[in-house]
């Protein structure tokens, strides 16, 4: 592709975690087209943890508009035509959302990754990867139009006053251990007295221990769990911070345990350690990108129990189901992580 590029439209909606994966992409293009104006569509939510993210304008999708926010995307971009559209997001939302953007080009994914009509929607695909991680697929969309590759990177944005914030929060404590306890769905949290066991560890290894979440009745009601069976001081913050605080409270960790969730790939982005949970999806796919080496995991026994063949010999992406598979990871599993953390981080 020719590398006067004047304007990019980036198109992932959702969800939290992945739009971590996509600012390093974006950023990396911006490093590569320093002139192109970038406008993202994106989520509400996750807009409000990326706004003021630099060089890039942001137009909000709000799903809960239903059929009112294709048309507001179509009133927008009207008499628009964008250089090239970067699709990154292969849902049917977000497929029809492409619709509404005038384009161009618009790239998409490879044939392999395509589904819910994507393939019909865009005129180029990015290249076929092998076993991608989410962020590594991203990564192929700056490459298709001109970025080298390189590891990734990333630069967030928050204010003095964001940091502020989560100090004050954080007043008095030292060597903060963040429990982000809640993933989207409840099959994929692990255990409370689990999550209580190694809180109970960290404060006898001289950490505080603080848990952070949104305010849903799920993450609510899993916090107070934990807190009740904890033996040591928690400090609970659930529902207590907005994303930017959220993404402070993170950076002032030492190190973050948590879930496949929004938070534990925050945590990448400004470099703090995160020990991932995973049972139901390939972490080599959606693990926390800097720190799949920490993650503890029984995804591969399950799908190689469940599907008769590893990982390695289905489709790349195959999630394995049970409601009591978290119930696998042991904390004796969890601790051995955390003290290989702590020895090698050196925190």
């Amino acid at each position: 592709m020719s590398k006067t590029i004047s304007s990019i439209c980036v198109l992932r909606l959702s969800a939290i975690g992945d739009v971590c994966h996509a600012v390093s992409a974006v950023q990396a293009i911006q490093r590569a087209h320093p002139q192109a104006k970038i406008t993202w569509v994106i989520g509400k939510v996750e807009a409000m943890l990326l706004a003021d993210l630099p060089g890039v304008e942001f137009v909000v999708f709000d799903k809960k508009r239903g059929k009112a926010a294709f048309k507001d995307l179509r009133a927008h971009f009207k008499g628009t035509q964008f250089d090239v559209l970067l699709h990154m997001q292969v849902a049917f939302r977000s497929n029809v959302a492409a619709l509404c953007i005038p384009a161009k080009v618009k790239i998409g994914f490879d044939s392999t990754r395509a589904k819910e009509l994507h393939s019909l929607v865009v005129n180029q695909r990015i290249t076929r990867q092998t076993e991608p991680h989410v962020l590594e697929g991203f990564h192929h969309f700056a490459q298709a139009i001109g970025a080298q590759p390189q590891d990734p990177t990333w630069s967030m944005p928050y204010t003095a006053e964001d940091e502020e914030q989560a100090r004050s929060l954080l007043h008095g404590l030292e060597r903060v251990f963040v429990i982000s306890p809640a993933a989207s769905k409840q099959e994929r949290n692990w255990l409370p007295e689990r999550y209580a066991a190694l809180a109970d560890y960290a404060a006898d290894q001289g950490f505080n221990v603080v848990i952070t979440g949104g305010p849903t009745e799920l993450e609510i009601s899993l916090s107070a769990a934990i807190v009740k069976h904890a033996q040591c001081n928690i400090l609970n913050l659930v529902g207590k911070t907005g994303l930017k605080t959220l993404l402070c409270v993170l950076k002032e960790a030492k190190l973050v345990l948590a879930p496949d969730t929004g938070p534990a790939h925050m945590a990448v982005t400004v470099g703090t350690p995160v020990i991932g949970l995973y049972a139901h999806s390939n972490p080599k796919r959606t693990g926390p990108y800097l720190y799949q080496h920490y993650v503890v995991e029984v995804y591969h026994q399950n799908v190689l129990k469940q599907k008769g063949k590893p990982a390695s010999e289905l489709p790349w992406g195959t999630r394995v189901k049970g409601a009591d598979l978290m119930a696998q990871i042991s904390v004796d599993d969890v601790t051995a992580m955390f003290d290989k953390v702590v020895q090698q981080e050196k925190l």
